[in-house]
């Protein structure tokens, strides 16, 4: 007990016992926030290796339609709703 009170009853002791306080749970950047972050980085980082993958795939399927003609037909028709003057169109709509 008396070791233990001669350690409290120093000044640098109190100093740097404050100091690790503060920093670890009181300042802005504390391990809470840290470990809050890092989380928000990874899943982050998973959204980008998402839409990387997804943005690929469209300049495949773009380079494709680019390449065919009856396939870019094929799209603006189902996608766009496109017709050519002398046809009707006729939308169904399953409820």
């Amino acid at each position: 007990m008396k070791k233990l009170w001669k350690y409290g009853s120093n000044f640098y002791a109190l100093a740097i016992l404050f100091f690790m306080f503060w920093m670890l749970f009181i300042d802005s950047n504390n391990v809470v926030n840290h470990f809050r972050l890092s989380q928000k980085l990874n899943q982050l980082e998973d959204q980008k290796e998402f839409y990387l993958e997804k943005k690929e795939k469209i300049k495949a399927e773009r380079e494709e339609l680019m390449s065919n003609p009856q396939l870019l037909e094929k799209f603006a028709r189902e996608r766009y709703l496109m017709k050519k003057p002398t046809e009707d169109l006729y939308v169904i709509v399953e409820k």
